[in-house]
């Protein structure tokens, strides 16, 4: 009942913002091929798959519109949207107070912070960002994380990546001390095996906490 509440209240915002849609109407949707469990590549299928296209899927049966998933990186997601490259933004994306003079959002769906992530070989129990000062880490570019990162003036360097998953082997090379980025999608690749090396910081506690919501076009 909870996800069908959510799919209704999504639903009800995408009409008032994109108008009237038909059955027969196809509505452009981006997404990322990087965002485990949120969004990836289907590599089977070769096409994006994830928690956020079943949702926006569903949305659209319930709104009556089909639509057509459109792979691209997270950092050209708005710029996409404004320019009207695609309708919705459907992936792990915060609703933050500097997005929302450019986008609108649906009702939110999940909500989270950063995970640490460390060599496996790194034991310490960071607790805070304190703990990281004067190091160099990385983050997701386009992501709240960044932004937030270089705001403290804790690091000798905030790196931006285009995918989280090219974080995680500069943190196992030791390039990085250690790499931020969403804290589901880091769990869910180390719990699947991938990068074997790096360990996700139990103890740390998260800064930047946020929601995930449906990404809609203001004035369409």
């Amino acid at each position: 009942m909870f996800v069908k509440g959510l799919v209704q209240a999504a639903a009800a915002v995408l009409v008032l913002a994109a108008g009237p849609v038909s059955a027969q109407q196809v509505l452009k949707v981006g997404s990322t091929p990087t965002g485990v469990p949120f969004t990836f590549l289907d590599t089977k299928t070769n096409s994006i798959q994830g928690i956020m296209v079943d949702l926006i899927t569903e949305i659209g049966k319930d709104a009556g519109f089909q639509v057509q998933i459109e792979p691209m990186q997270f950092s050209t997601l708005i710029a996409s949207l404004t320019s009207s490259k695609i309708d919705i933004i459907s992936a792990a994306m915060f609703v933050t107070a500097a997005r929302k003079e450019v986008i609108d959002f649906s009702e939110p769906f999940y909500s989270y912070g950063e995970g640490l992530v460390v060599p496996k070989s790194d034991t310490k129990n960071y607790a805070s960002q304190e703990d990281l000062k004067g190091e160099v880490v990385g983050a997701q570019v386009g992501t709240a994380f960044v932004d937030a990162l270089k705001k403290t003036g804790l690091f000798s360097e905030v790196k931006a990546y285009d995918a989280i998953p090219d974080i995680l082997p500069d943190v196992n090379a030791g390039r990085l001390k250690a790499g931020f980025a969403d804290y589901p999608i880091l769990a869910y690749n180390l719990k699947q095996g991938n990068f074997a090396e790096v360990r996700l910081v139990d103890s740390y506690k998260p800064v930047t906490v946020g929601t995930v919501a449906i990404g809609i076009r203001k004035g369409r």
